[in-house]
């Protein structure tokens, strides 16, 4: 039998598109179905309008472009920008809210820029960045508590019922501040032993979060062992985040603990699948990290410092400004050739 010899590099097929964003859709489902045992049926429905509301979105600028919407549609990039945003907004969020985050991701942020591929800007977060900004009593006021379908969370018919009513706020005693947003308001006049009896915090790290954090890593870990994503980004946010905390945050009766970093608010779903963005993020495995640590060290201090207790999605839209910089100065070496040179060209010794 002949055998075919053929010279190396041997490249793989590249994984379509559609394929791609299906996995980030399934790795995703258990850090969805944490979020609705321990803070009820809110992020379920919003990613379901999300998903719906950015397709319809996308097909009609689609058709308005006199762009193939079927063959657009199925790359699955819009059905995941609707995931992001699903699981990122409050439980209690107005319909209208997502609805404005949505289109601002979809049209503003993809569409407008060309599509996919063309986006300099992770359209998910600049849909949340911009939301939060027009809208701070909507965003920060609508977050459930983590009471858990087993106990007294408002039922699916409530909570439906609360978010298509478009009320700037919830029902009172279905909302609480989140931990990290608890810890930032009241580290300045309270001890951490004082900070951490609210509710909000449990007997662990942060009541409810902890397990939705640890379903996201669960969910990038598969995405990492399948390839869809490589190590680089993850392990570059993390380690800008402890690298901070380790280095600022040490005394807990001044700065959010690090467990506390890690283990709530979004720094899992930031870490696996929002800083991975393949359009937005850097190229190189270089790049990757310091775009990724970038990420990290920004989200901390925003944190610490800032105006806004999680800070993800403005660190990540920070860095992707920085992208075609960093692209720039860390290019990926080609098969057989030496690393291109970047920088001020240097002077020859006579």
């Amino acid at each position: 039998m002949a055998l075919v010899q053929q010279s190396s590099p041997h490249a793989h097929r590249a994984r379509p598109t559609s394929r791609v964003m299906l996995w980030v859709i399934i790795a995703a489902v258990p850090g969805l179905l944490a979020q609705t045992v321990f803070f009820g049926w809110g992020n379920l429905i919003n990613v379901v309008w999300c998903i719906a509301l950015a397709l319809a979105t996308e097909a009609a600028i689609l058709k308005w472009r006199s762009k193939p919407v079927g063959f657009f549609l199925k790359d699955n990039t819009a059905a995941v920008t609707g995931l992001l945003l699903g699981l990122s907004l409050p439980q209690f969020a107005p319909w209208w809210v997502s609805a404005v985050a949505v289109f601002s991701a979809i049209v503003v942020a993809k569409q407008l820029y060309g599509g996919l591929g063309s986006n300099p800007f992770n359209p998910a977060m600049v849909g949340y960045a911009l939301v939060l900004i027009s809208f701070p009593l909507a965003m920060t006021t609508n977050w459930a508590a983590p009471v858990g379908l087993w106990q007294d969370a408002p039922g699916f018919g409530e909570t439906l019922s609360a978010i298509a009513s478009g009320q700037q706020t919830a029902v009172d005693g279905w909302t609480m501040a989140t931990p990290l947003d608890e810890y930032k308001h009241k580290v300045g006049s309270h001890t951490a032993a004082e900070i951490t009896i609210h509710p909000t915090f449990g007997n662990f790290v942060a009541r409810g979060w902890e397990w939705v954090n640890a379903a996201f890593l669960a969910g990038g870990l598969v995405l990492l062992a399948l390839r869809i994503i490589s190590w680089h980004i993850p392990v570059g946010f993390l380690g800008g985040l402890v690298a901070m905390s380790l280095l600022f945050g040490t005394n807990a009766d001044q700065y959010a603990p690090l467990s506390l970093h890690l283990l709530a608010g979004g720094t899992m779903l930031g870490a696996f699948f929002i800083a991975t963005d393949p359009v937005s993020a850097a190229t190189s495995h270089q790049g990757k990290l310091i775009y990724a640590v970038g990420i990290g060290a920004l989200v901390y201090l925003i944190r610490s410092w800032g105006n806004y207790p999680d800070a993800v999605a403005f660190s990540v839209l920070l860095m992707n400004f920085a992208v075609p910089f960093i692209d720039y100065y860390t290019p990926p070496r080609t098969y057989g050739h030496h690393k291109a040179r970047r920088g001020l060209p240097t002077r020859k010794q006579d």
